[in-house]
């Protein structure tokens, strides 16, 4: 024997009922079977709804109802020739006569017991079960409609009734020893020795099944949802979420009491009792094989699943007066017991100072008023503060029979929360070692199950979430080779990067399952893209909640670089090749810096200096090392060296300038190159890394601007009076050729200060040999005194400096594991 149950989702519809019996045929080929059906898919909420809206005198009600009638009727057609279609049609209306009179007693009188609700919910699986009894008659299966009312028998607590197992096992057995064939069952109702009508509380249709199975001894229950079984965690808030093979009943219990919906405790209980084993699985993927619960805990993953609640207050009872006293515990939970509030998690100090408990937001207000009801006294005497009520909390709960075998569990929970910011403010775990559960804000909820589902399922795989300010020329080249190298990395590096945030300087768009990268639209291509808001560009980024978020400038945007301390306040890393931040002052570089190793993330620069050169990590290395910075030269200007080794060929200055900015070598003002003020910042940001307090002021700064073309209104003006100037450059070239040397523009950093500025170098040294747009830097340290370390290579153009930002984007996800 098995038991079958489909819940409202898989019998919602005509097609989805075709689904069902097509099920249900397969399996009584293989043994007798009996059914268990929930009311057609949101009946009963539509019925409770009506219930509440007669009670309040709103005739809408009515309306409701008609609609419901409808649906039942269309239902009967769709599912059953007309021929044989009276019967059942009359069944139909003779129960919404019913509803009617009783509906318009409620509206008359102004009064919904939990009796008449009950009576009222048992419509819905009445009326489900009886219409698809005959439908299963008319696709040739001797099916026989059963209302559990006759055999299941409970007590009066209506709502939520306790089974009397007894009588109703003795009530199944003789039942079903006289009524052979295929029976189907109403879920979720029963009766009272009285014969009055009841319900078995929240998936009652579930646990109707249960009663079934075990009072039938059966092989299996089979509950079939809309789901592939119980999945490792909430599949609305955890996109990477999976189905668990198999769960203990004890594991089956623990993410269900912490919010897995697919089951509930109580279903679990009879079938628990006489080992029968549970199958979710899915009406709309049927081969799927779903999850087994049973009485084993095979070996696997340490941790089986993450559950959450939601909607929970934190409730803080502190007091010295409270340290050593005998009975404090059983005043409070007796003052809340006494008060129908139930206590979802507790965490006592071993001191015994304070006792932290969580309930449903839904009984603060009653939970507070009697505890400090019973502690009155003391809070009067100082002994006790009046109660703290922490609001708008979430528990997260770890479950796993595996964790007692293996240390660390909680260690791995703990870190995966804190790398990810969100603040743990009560713990509990068993002595069992079956649950680990932890009270963290509402807001961070999302973002600590997905930290959890990583570190326990996906831990051999990190997946970054990236929010991507700056769409130009660097962060479409960013954009390409993250989605050319995606599949290399998820297989050799294990890493995983996913672009949600898309930003240029007038619009910005977001996708919560990331953006296709291959055919990746630029912000302000679709209709719905919104005006670009950079304080609402970093709240939507902190409302997405993802685990291992990244944010990354991939502008030159003082505005932007301005937002760095709000990101790293929320424990988000920066990848960056702006320098406005770390060129500012030198306080605010600093307070940067501080902030990021205060809030335990990342603030990754590597290409403010060189591009995709190793210049700030191989600096960094030096100085934690203990080497000490004496002397920087570097040639800093991809840009700057291409227009001085062009003019070599002897081509006029200002031609040489203007091939620069068509390659793209320059800003779209060449001006901004030639001024020097670029190379000053790198050289300002270099110090700085060597640990000298150098300001902006400390450097000086040659332009090769001219005076008169500093002032020209256009670019183009600019080119025009730069011509005038073609004479004075060729000099300089030819006084250098005459010595034999070549000019560069450089920077030299000695002693706290720099100068930036064209410089003449002879065959000796390594500066002579530079051609194109590369850079060089030479660190001349103690260490490297007299042979100084030297750092060659592109340091200039779209495609290297992406490289270098890429570069920092993937250290991040080897910094996080």
């Amino acid at each position: 024997m098995k038991i079958l149950k489909f819940g409202g989702s898989s019998v919602a519809n005509r097609e989805n009922i075709k689904r069902v019996f097509q099920i249900i045929k397969s399996r009584q080929q293989e043994g007798e079977i009996a059914l268990v059906f929930s009311a057609f898919g949101g009946v009963t909420e539509v019925l409770l709804k009506s219930a509440r809206l007669a009670n309040e005198g709103d005739k809408s009600y009515l309306k409701d109802l008609k609609t419901l009638e409808e649906r039942h009727l269309d239902m009967v057609r769709e599912l059953i020739p007309i021929q044989l279609q009276s019967s059942v049609l009359t069944y139909v209306k003779v129960r919404f006569n019913e509803l009617e009179d009783l509906f318009h007693g409620i509206f008359l009188i102004k009064e919904c017991s939990p009796r008449t609700l009950d009576y009222v919910g048992s419509f819905g699986e009445r009326l489900s079960a009886f219409i698809l009894a005959e439908a299963l008659k008319v696709e040739g299966l001797p099916a026989t409609y059963l209302d559990a009312r006759e055999v299941i028998r409970t007590s009066a607590r209506f709502g939520n009734a306790k089974v009397d197992f007894s009588a109703t096992n003795d009530l199944i057995l003789d039942y079903f020893h006289t009524h052979p064939g295929l029976k189907v069952i109403t879920g979720f109702i029963a009766s009272t020795a009285k014969g009055e009508t009841t319900t078995l509380g929240r998936s009652g249709s579930d646990y109707t099944a249960a009663i079934f199975a075990s009072a039938l001894d059966a092989d299996c229950l089979e509950i079939w949802t809309d789901v592939s079984g119980v999945l490792t965690s909430d599949p609305r808030l955890v996109y990477t979420a999976f189905t668990i093979p198999q769960l203990s009943y004890n594991e089956a219990m623990e993410l269900s009491h912490f919010g897995a919906k697919v089951i509930f405790p109580a279903t679990m209980q009879p079938a628990m009792k006489k080992d029968i084993p549970i199958y979710i699985k899915n009406t709309f993927e049927p081969e799927n094989p779903g999850t087994l619960i049973n009485g084993d805990a095979p070996n696997g993953k340490i941790i089986k699943g993450i559950s959450s609640l939601s909607d929970v207050s934190l409730l803080n009872i502190v007091g010295g007066g409270l340290i050593e006293v005998v009975g404090v515990s059983h005043r409070v939970f007796g003052a809340l017991a006494d008060a129908g509030v139930n206590v979802i998690l507790i965490s006592q100090a071993s001191s015994e100072h304070s006792i932290c408990i969580a309930i449903q937001s839904a009984d603060v207000a009653i939970a507070k008023e009697v505890i400090e009801k019973e502690f009155l006294t003391e809070i009067r005497n100082g002994e006790m503060d009046p109660v703290l009520v922490v609001p708008d909390m979430a528990i997260v709960a770890a479950v796993g029979e595996n964790m007692k075998h293996n240390p660390g569990a909680s260690g791995r929970m703990f870190q995966a929360l804190g790398q990810n910011n969100v603040n743990v403010y009560a713990i509990a775990q068993g002595s069992s070692e079956l649950n680990i559960s932890a009270v963290v804000s509402r807001v961070d909820l999302q973002k600590a199950l997905n930290a959890l589902h990583e570190a326990f399922f996906l831990s051999d795989n990190k997946v970054l979430h990236v929010f991507l300010v700056g769409v130009g020329l660097i962060g479409k080249a960013l954009i390409k080779m993250i989605a050319n190298q995606r599949e290399k990395l998820q297989r050799e590096n294990l890493l995983d990067i996913h672009i949600h945030g898309l930003a240029n300087s007038r619009f910005m768009s977001f996708s919560e399952d990331g953006f296709d990268l291959k055919n990746c639209p630029m912000p302000g291509e679709n209709g719905n893209d919104q005006a670009m808001d950079l304080e609402k560009f970093t709240q939507i980024m902190d409302d997405m909640n993802f685990s291992n978020s990244v944010f990354v400038d991939c502008t030159a945007s003082q505005e932007v670089a301005d937002i760095y301390e709000r990101v790293l306040e929320a424990k988000v890393p920066i990848v960056t090749p702006n320098k406005k931040a770390n060129s500012g002052s030198l306080e605010r570089y600093r307070a940067l810096k501080k902030l990021a190793g205060k809030r335990g993330v990342k603030f990754l620069y590597e290409t403010n200096v060189a591009a995709g050169l190793p210049v700030i990590n191989t600096l960094q290395d030096l100085m934690l090392s203990g080497d000490k910075v004496v002397r920087i030269e570097a040639v800093l200007s991809g840009s700057m060296n291409y227009i001085f080794s062009e003019l070599e060929k002897g081509l006029p200055f200002s031609d040489v300038v203007k091939v620069a900015k068509e390659k793209g070598y320059t800003e779209p003002d060449p001006r901004d190159d030639l001024s020097g003020m670029d190379v000053a910042r790198k050289i300002l940001i270099l110090g700085r890394e060597a640990e000298q307090d150098i300001h902006f002021e400390d450097i000086t700064i040659q332009s090769m601007v001219p005076s008169d073309c500093e002032k020209a209104g256009s670019v183009e003006e600019f080119f025009e009076k730069l011509q005038a100037h073609d004479g004075e450059f060729a000099n300089l070239l030819q006084e250098a050729n005459s010595k034999g040397e070549k000019l560069r523009f450089m920077a030299i950093l000695e002693n706290g200060k720099a100068k930036v500025g064209l410089g003449s170098f002879d065959n000796s040294h390594p500066f002579y040999n530079l051609k194109g747009s590369d850079n060089m830097i030479l660190f001349t340290t103690e260490r490297y005194f007299d042979f100084p370390m030297i750092i060659r290579g592109p340091g200039a153009g779209a495609d290297v400096t992406a490289a270098g930002v890429f570069a920092d984007v993937i250290r991040l996800g080897n910094y996080s594991r």
